[in-house]
């Protein structure tokens, strides 16, 4: 056996051909195997007609796998320098020769768009434990008159749809106070991967999660509704738009994350997520921009896909729930706009699934 090596630093034009007796690349070769393996599978799962033979197919296939997986490395790699928070981001692809996605940007907080300012809160409370002292009503979310949303583990105690107000920068109380959750970013580790039903990049975590836990925060850039409305017009004819309505009060601002965004702009949907949608006020309490955070909804497993409800419904629990509409007005990665949509077929597999997206 021989195989065609080419040489970290040198041109394609001075690969060899060596005999495995010379190759110390243990991981390489098993990559390599595995992937003239798959080479050698028809798309119906059954194997080609004189598989095992090293025909120019197989050959190019093989090249063009090992040179997407380069790709998919430095855009991890990339990836990671630009994260601000504790959880690792991995990225695979076994599914197809598709690389990294073109025009995306990683950004850690929201991008704001032109003609939109965001007003810094301008007080912050005096608790020296806000979690003991949240019963008095003095911690950020009862000066706010709203109830304190976390238990002591930092895991969301509120029913969705009411508002959750975090301690802000203007507050004495610590990075590691109850009430600062959200702001702390990503805490798990979680890997973009390609699905293989069709439904494009999706994400999985690699840890468990508890139950009512904060996963990630849904990021972009905030736009006017006049001009989502513009932009999903264009993303209907490429057929694809990431734009979530921040409607926690009215219409007026949009969250594009199509070429802005965090891990949150693949996350695909579900009719039976694993992910709750929560409006969040921070060091902006401008109740027309919100910040959206995503908390899990029953206990994950590791190597379970995360997902969350295009299609959101949020039963009222009281006067201040229905605040937050029904309709988060996001098209995750497929035709439609938050005005106007196209019935698309749903491809979640969940048992009660509602067929179509919206």
């Amino acid at each position: 056996e021989f195989y065609l090596v080419k040489w970290r630093g040198y041109p394609e034009s001075e690969n060899t051909w060596e005999p495995r007796k010379n190759l110390r690349c243990v991981g390489l070769l098993k990559q390599f195997h595995k992937d003239l393996e798959q080479a050698w599978i028809r798309r119906d799962g059954k194997p080609k007609k004189n598989a095992r033979w090293l025909d120019q197919g197989v050959a190019n296939y093989v090249v063009q796998k090992a040179k997407q997986r380069r790709a998919l490395w430095r855009w991890e790699r990339q990836l990671n320098a630009k994260r601000n928070h504790k959880g690792r981001i991995a990225v695979e692809n076994e599914v197809d020769l598709d690389g990294p996605p073109r025009g995306f940007v990683y950004i850690n907080e929201y991008k704001v768009g032109e003609g939109i300012s965001l007003t810094q809160v301008a007080v912050g409370c005096e608790c020296r434990d806000c979690l003991a002292e949240a019963a008095g009503g003095c911690c950020c979310p009862g000066a706010s008159r709203h109830k304190f949303a976390y238990n002591e583990l930092g895991q969301v105690r509120i029913r969705a749809g009411l508002p959750i107000y975090e301690c802000n920068a203007r507050c004495r109380c610590g990075a590691e106070c109850a009430n600062r959750v959200v702001q702390r970013g990503i805490r798990y580790d979680l890997c973009i991967f390609r699905t293989p039903n069709g439904r494009g990049w999706g994400v999985r975590t690699l840890e468990k999660i508890r139950k009512n836990s904060f996963v990630m925060e849904y990021v972009g850039e905030i736009i006017t509704s006049e001009e989502a409305e513009r932009r999903g017009q264009i993303y209907d004819r490429q057929g694809a738009t990431y734009l979530f309505d921040l409607d926690y009060v009215e219409d007026v601002y949009t969250v594009d994350a199509a070429y802005y965004g965090n891990i949150s702009h693949f996350v695909n949907h579900s009719c039976d997520p694993n992910l709750q949608v929560y409006n969040v006020f921070i060091d902006n309490l401008d109740e027309r921009l919100p910040r959206i955070a995503l908390f899990a909804t029953r206990h994950i497993r590791a190597g379970e896909e995360l997902t969350f409800d295009y299609n959101m419904q949020v039963d009222p629990v009281d006067a201040e729930s229905t605040r937050m509409d029904s309709n988060l007005g996001r098209a995750g990665g497929l035709a439609g706009s938050p005005k106007k949509r196209v019935r698309i077929e749903c491809k979640c597999g969940a048992e009660s699934c509602r067929k179509y997206l919206f």
